[in-house]
């Protein structure tokens, strides 16, 4: 029976997360068959700061997933995140060349190129494109317009971006690992495929996660992404919040905020404070985010939760009462892996790139292709 594996990596601050999924012929949904994780060094707020290390950490990871798959891995599908990671909406225009006024593949390259020049932030690196809507001739289509007949073709596009050097320096990561990444997905759309539903991305809601030293923000409407943004606050704040309330340690601090040791010389309600305060300010750093794109209190699927952080028993009521909108704990259907900090690796595994109705050529394709001409030019640049 024929076997088609893939391997999902997630680099994050505190941990390396790898998975390892199965699919044969006749199966829908891919089989996790092994997994694998490594404390992460030399990665601070989603980029790598110290490549060897950060290098050393992949390897572990892969190594554990190697023995509990029994698979040989060389070859992943790569998640990336971290601060420079955002969105921006830009549109662009053609005008129909064929004769007869039918829209072409053509046209529609040509209206996406433009939206692409039209993108106004610096030195940043495209990873996806998603285009949102298109018009003809001032018209709004339902779907896509290829074959129909008009004049002017416009087009609304959502760009992923990040700074080249974290991708890059990331890239080098993964590869001194003596691992090929073969696709790149941003992390928010990793998560979103494991803890949203189609009906949730089609009435409205964004995804939380809640890592370690960054919160990331993903939100849906239509069945498509709008918007992802990448705040520089996550567990770490919490649990520096508690050292300096109860003045213990750090490592003290953490185990008070898991629940994993239980101080009787401290309150509950005073813990309660330290944490929800640290809490509701991160939401209320959401939410204004949410403002600024017009979906404050005004998404019906509400907010999902996932990330390591999303796992403290405050977060959903703190995120209803500052958010104004119903709040979750993100579930998924996999028996395999439940806990909230797997979701992004185990999301690149499962994500479907024909869902994402991104222009592969402008997008990841040539992302792919600029990885093979970034190592070609580093072998040069070390060559004697």
């Amino acid at each position: 029976m024929q076997r088609h594996i893939t391997v999902g990596i997630d680099v994050g601050s505190y941990a390396t997360r790898v998975v390892v999924c199965e699919r044969t012929k006749g199966e829908q949904t891919p089989r996790v068959i092994g997994t694998g994780q490594a404390p992460t060094r030399g990665v601070r707020f989603g980029y790598v700061t110290n490549i060897e290390e950060a290098s050393r950490s992949i390897k572990r990871a892969i190594s554990s997933a190697e023995q509990s798959s029994k698979i040989r891995i060389r070859k992943v599908i790569l998640a990336i995140g971290g601060i420079s990671l955002s969105s921006e909406i830009c549109s662009g225009t053609a005008v129909i060349t064929k004769a007869n006024s039918e829209v072409t593949s053509l046209d529609i390259q040509k209206a996406l190129a433009e939206a692409e020049e039209n993108l106004p932030v610096a030195n940043k690196r495209i990873l996806e494109v998603i285009p949102l809507g298109f018009k003809l001739d001032g018209v709004e289509i339902q779907g896509r317009p290829e074959g129909m007949r008009g004049i002017k073709l416009e087009v609304k596009v959502l760009f992923i971006t990040c700074l080249p050097q974290h991708l890059e320096d990331l890239l080098t990561a993964v590869a001194e690992a003596g691992i090929d990444v073969v696709d790149i997905i941003p992390s928010p759309l990793a998560s979103a495929t494991i803890a949203l539903s189609e009906r949730q991305k089609i009435a409205g809601c964004a995804l939380i996660n809640i890592g370690l030293e960054t919160t990331t923000l993903i939100i849906y409407e239509n069945d498509k992404c709008l918007a992802t943004k990448v705040f520089k606050m996550g567990g770490t704040n919490i649990t520096n919040d508690l050292a300096i309330g109860l003045r213990v340690s750090l490592d003290d601090a953490e185990g008070i905020k898991i629940g994993s040791i239980v101080n009787h010389t401290f309150r509950t309600n005073k813990i309660d404070e330290i944490v929800d305060a640290r809490v509701a300010e991160m939401f209320a750093v959401v939410g204004k985010y949410l403002r600024t794109q017009n979906r404050a209190e005004l998404l019906p699927a509400g907010i999902i939760l996932t990330g390591g952080g999303a796992e403290l028993a405050s977060m959903e009521k703190i995120a209803k009462t500052v958010l104004h909108l119903p709040a979750r704990v993100g579930a998924t259907e996999n028996t395999t892996l439940r806990d909230l900090s797997w979701y992004t690796a185990l999301g690149v595994c499962m994500i479907d790139r024909a869902l994402l109705h991104h222009e592969p050529k402008t997008g990841i394709k040539k992302v792919v292709e600029d990885i093979g001409a970034f190592f070609k030019s580093l072998g040069k640049q070390l060559m004697p």
